[in-house]
């Protein structure tokens, strides 16, 4: 019988399942996205909010010129009515002209006169730059939070929009471009139709029209819902408000629910102009929607996400030093460990993928979405070897780093001598460990039979002849033997010391594209019943190929 599932202790009954949203003629499910949507990023406002250690302006700095030169143009700053250091920073990228004439500024505000008048004061000399209002609209929030009913509710964010035009036209008459934001925090728990109801009231105040757009943003402050929930209230939102044609329709998900990316996408789908999130996912709780996530699943689909990945592990170990918080070794696109191959299988597959991938132009290797080299990534890390890994880590390694291209049988072989070292030693194996132990296994001269220096020639019938000097347990001895190339000929001199070789086996190749490069040879051979392989590696192939076997005859 298959096993079952028994009840679990927890009390899953103090939850309620998330109401679903009546659309049945929904259009986003056979949507995809072509193009980037506009990005905010909210990393010096909300990330920063949600450290354990807030940055200090050297950290802001850097992070903001961060943002810029990734290609950044709409950038949440601070929230200046919070605190003198969140004022302080706007003043200084204001004042210190850092802020690029294409990039917009915002900043955030609660809907309170005080409080806005402080924020609108922050931007004065700004050349670009949005207030972004907020009030929560939430019946838990309104019933338990504020104790308000929605008439009240939506009077709050009406007011406060009154607020944001007023002190605007009092502080900031020489802005180039003043921008407008209003969110119903908490949207996904409100009711669709007084989300609905509020913003259309916000927007009879700011009065969007040509060149006067207003940016509505429906927060998953806390992520309740599957996504395509979330797709839903999106698609009915953009479906219902007025003015849509200067509405930009902007999300902000969370990730309590672990699908924030999820969710940011099919929201997009839906009908979303423009997503806010944070650069790795930084954020309240479980962190917003990470933007380097989302942007590099565009650019894995052919899509241009209009920012700049291609530093990626610049760009990570500078969010690491500004938010003093670790990337996970195996977060999407930035972690350390997201291109890296430890499964034998996996390993193989990746070996064949780029050898494959030398005849064609589109990216196609298994187990790796992208190119790592187009986020400025190499290949060293691609594969590494540990006691799951199998022959085609090895061979792969071998081959990048040593242009050894090792016949099948002896990925085999070898593997299994790695293997015998990972399983005593474990961990992970360095390549330069790996490459210690090819050497010493067959590469020695130390065996039985070393060959110390050969002379050969052919006769009149084709027959080769081989003269050899070689050290034979420790004695010098020359032998003489003949055959139809060096090799058969070196096993016939061997007979007169008593090692009786039959090959199996031979392989050779060049390891460069120059004249000087080495020969690379591989013998798979019977000594006395025993098979196994021997390697050499010399300028003259000749010589390789005798190498070689004194190696097969040593490991035998």
């Amino acid at each position: 019988m298959v096993p079952q599932q028994k009840p679990s202790p927890m009390p899953f009954h103090r939850y309620a399942p998330f109401a679903p949203v009546d659309l049945p003629d929904r259009t986003w499910p056979t949507k995809t996205i072509t193009e980037a949507p506009r990005w905010l990023s909210t990393d010096l406002r909300d990330g920063n909010q949600a450290l354990i250690e807030p940055m200090d302006p050297a950290r802001k700095h850097e992070m903001f010129a961060l943002l810029v030169r990734m290609g950044y143009k709409e950038i949440e700053v601070g929230f200046p009515s919070a605190s003198q250091t969140d004022f302080d920073f706007v003043r200084s990228l204001i004042e210190g002209d850092l802020i690029p004439d294409d990039v917009q500024i915002s900043v955030l505000t609660q809907a309170r006169e005080d409080l806005i008048e402080r924020t609108v004061q922050s931007l004065v000399g700004a050349k670009r730059a949005t207030v972004h209002l907020y009030n929560a609209t939430a019946p838990t929030f309104r019933r338990v939070v504020f104790r308000v009913d929605r008439e009240a509710c939506k009077g709050i964010a009406v007011e406060g929009t009154r607020h944001v035009v007023r002190f605007a036209e009092q502080y900031l008459e020489g802005t180039e471009y003043f921008g407008y934001e209003y969110s119903p925090e908490i949207f996904v728990d409100t009711e669709l139709d007084f989300a609905l109801e509020v913003c259309e009231a916000v927007m009879d105040v700011w009065r969007p029209g040509p060149g006067r757009e207003i940016i509505l943003n429906l927060p998953a402050t806390v992520e309740r819902s599957t996504p395509n929930v979330y797709a839903d209230q999106i698609e009915w939102m953009s479906r219902n408000l007025s003015r849509r044609e200067h509405v930009v329709l902007s999300v902000h998900p969370h990730n309590d629910r672990g699908t924030g990316v999820a969710s940011a996408e099919l929201a997009v789908m839906a009908g979303a102009d423009r997503v806010e999130g944070c650069l790795f996912g930084h954020g309240e709780r479980t962190g917003n929607v990470c933007l380097v996530t989302l942007g590099m699943n565009l650019f894995s689909q052919g899509v241009d996400p209009m920012i700049d990945f291609s530093g990626i592990d610049e760009i990570r170990r500078t969010v690491e030093h500004c938010t003093q918080l670790p990337v996970a070794p195996r977060h999407p696109y930035g972690g350390d460990l997201v291109y890296t191959a430890f499964s034998g299988s996996h390993q193989d597959a990746i070996k064949k993928g780029f050898a494959a991938q030398e005849e064609q132009a589109d990216w196609d290797v298994p187990y790796l979405p992208i190119d790592p080299k187009d986020v400025g990534r190499n290949y060293e890390a691609v594969i590494r070897v540990n006691s799951q890994s199998g022959k085609g880590g090895v061979s792969y390694i071998m081959q990048r780093d040593h242009a050894l291209d090792l016949p099948r049988r002896l990925q085999i072989e070898f593997s299994q001598v790695i293997q015998k070292f990972t399983d005593a030693e474990g961990g992970e194996f360095a390549a330069e460990r790996i490459w210690e132990i090819f050497s010493t296994t067959y590469l020695s001269d130390h065996g039985p039979v070393a060959v110390l220096a050969h002379r050969s020639s052919t006769d009149g019938d084709g027959t080769y002849r081989i003269e050899a000097d070689a050290r034979v347990n420790g004695e010098i001895r020359e032998l003489t033997g003949t055959g139809n190339g060096p090799i058969s000929a070196f096993c016939d001199a061997l007979a007169d010391v008593d090692v009786k070789v039959r090959v199996m086996d031979y392989v050779e190749h060049s390891m460069g594209g120059d004249g000087d490069a080495r020969a690379a040879a591989y013998v798979e051979a019977d000594i006395d019943g025993q098979v196994v392989w021997g390697v050499g590696i010399h300028s003259s192939i000749t010589t390789a190929s005798l190498k070689a076997l004194c190696s097969a005859i040593g490991r035998a």
